[in-house]
This record gives C-alpha cells, sequence and structure tokens, in this order.
C-alpha cells in the first residue's frame, strides 16, 4: 500500500489507497466470501451477499453493529487500475439507518431540551 487518504462526510467517512496488487487480486479479496472473511467477518453483515455488485469494479455490503442500538450502514469498496500497474481502491462507509433521520427531526421539532443517559 502506498498511500491512503481518509475524507470525513456528512454520516460516514471515505478512504482511498493506492495497493501494488493489480485489480484482479484486489477484487478477489472483496468479493470472494472466503478471502473477505479475513478481514471483513461475515458477523459484521446484516446480509453476508453483497447489496450490490458489479462485477470486477464494485460491491457494497451491507452491515449491522453488534451492540445496541444496532446501527445499520453500508460499505462500498471500489476498484480501478492506478498508474503504476495497481490497483485505487475507494471505500465508503455511510450511516444508512432510517431511525437516524427520525431522531434528528424529532429533537429538531422539540422545543425541550436533550436528555442524556449517564454510563
Amino acid at each position: 500500500m502506498k498511500d491512503g487518504k481518509a475524507k470525513e462526510q456528512k454520516g460516514g467517512i471515505e478512504l482511498e489507497f493506492d495497493l501494488d496488487e493489480p485489480p484482479q487480486k484486489v477484487w478477489r479479496a472483496i468479493s470472494i466470501p472466503e478471502f473477505r472473511e479475513n478481514w471483513l467477518p461475515k458477523d459484521a453483515l446484516a446480509d453476508p451477499t453483497p447489496a450490490t455488485i458489479t462485477p470486477g469494479e464494485e460491491v457494497r455490503y451491507s452491515l449491522r453493529d453488534d451492540a445496541p442500538p444496532f446501527l445499520e450502514s453500508t460499505v462500498t469498496f471500489t476498484i480501478v487500475p492506478n498508474a503504476t500497474g495497481g490497483t485505487r481502491l475507494r471505500i465508503i462507509h455511510e450511516l444508512t439507518d432510517a431511525r437516524l433521520d427520525r431522531m434528528a427531526e424529532t429533537a429538531a421539532n422539540s422545543n425541550s431540551p436533550l436528555l442524556m443517559l449517564a454510563a
């Protein structure tokens, strides 16, 4: 891996890496369950089947936290060849849980102060 760039966006994070490995090898690591399991265990997935897939280019998985409030998100892996014969890997992790929108809307429409529970 040569370099990594991170960019925070609303509700998620975007990472980009230039890898020395060819796109075919990176694609296998992100799309074949036996290889993916080494770094993204199926226990972290809401569904082990990809939510969307464009063979050789992009795969998206649905995730669910393993602790309350069990928020849902998606992680998208996009690969393209880079100028050195390796691969540019882009990872976008976004919160997609509809409950977050409802909580934000409720808070915005409420005149009462927010209450927080102490740990």
